[in-house]
């Protein structure tokens, strides 16, 4: 009874809000929808929006009348990644600093009980691509397109690293991370990086759809199952990705981006050009 007063207060008091006006939190019966919507940026995450992520799969889990949450986005882009521009405007940044890298929501949605399903809509890369592999099961759209751009940008993501070739294999782990190298969604499901495409108007029963499949199992069984899985993935280095963040190639490799143009460690006879 206690529990039930709780999400009823939650309820009244607007507490489904994720923090940020760029995420929306939406209950359709029992499944929990949120749904990344900063269009003007290209719904780049930052870092109350990471955050915000975070605590919808929390939302589901405490919450009786909610089984499962499904994550996607608006337009063609699902989650390019972080925001690389410094444009964080859309929550208490004191509170996100002390945070730090507890704000990401990966570890949330690997430990989540409650089954979580990522309908990509379109672009899908770096925290979004970690999203997306986290994801009990991941629908794609017939538009969607898979990156892991991080070494582009001078970045060692950690949690790529540990989980790319567990799920798709050493060789093509390395293609994806050490290129950045694009793939379509029919590329990505013959790799294993998503296991479901759909055509882009019925991705949203798609999702549905898979989330009717997982609702199916026993929930303690599949939580359990759930666990040891992802247990292949092993640990992840967060202090090596978070030193990263710190370094000089960083640096080069955001103002690269910013500056749309090539970083300085490309050797002239293989700079194309423009942003990577």
């Amino acid at each position: 009874m206690e529990r039930e007063d709780a999400v009823d207060t939650q309820r009244a008091t607007g507490t489904d809000d994720l923090g940020t006006p760029y995420l929306r939190f939406e209950r359709v019966g029992s499944v929990g929808w949120c749904t990344v919507d900063r269009p003007q940026a290209r719904n780049a995450l930052t870092s109350s929006m990471y955050l915000g992520v975070r605590r919808a799969v929390d939302l589901v889990n405490a919450d009786p009348d909610l089984a499962a949450l499904v994550i996607t986005g608006v337009d063609d882009v699902f989650i390019p990644g972080g925001e690389m521009t410094g444009r964080h405007d859309d929550g208490n940044e004191a509170t996100i600093a002390v945070l730090g890298m507890d704000v990401l929501p990966f570890r949330t949605i690997r430990n989540s009980p409650a089954p979580v399903v990522s309908a990509v809509n379109g672009i899908c890369q770096g925290g979004g691509l970690i999203i997306a592999m986290l994801s009990d099961i991941t629908v794609a759209s017939e538009r969607a397109t898979f990156r892991a751009p991080e070494t582009l940008r001078g970045i060692v993501d950690a949690n790529l690293a540990a989980m790319l070739p567990a799920q798709i294999g050493v060789a093509n782990a390395r293609e994806l991370l050490m290129t950045g190298k694009r793939v379509d969604a029919e590329e990505a499901r013959r790799l294993g990086l998503v296991t479901r495409v759909a055509p882009h108007d019925d991705l949203r029963t798609a999702a549905l759809g898979a989330v009717g499949d997982l609702l199916r199992a026993a929930p303690r069984a599949r939580a359990e199952v759930k666990r040891l899985i992802n247990a292949r993935y092993g640990l992840v280095d967060d202090m090596t990705f978070a030193a990263s963040l710190q370094s000089a190639e960083v640096i080069e490799g955001f103002t690269a981006f910013a500056e749309k143009r090539s970083p300085g460690w490309v050797p002239e006879e293989f700079d194309t050009g423009g942003r990577l």
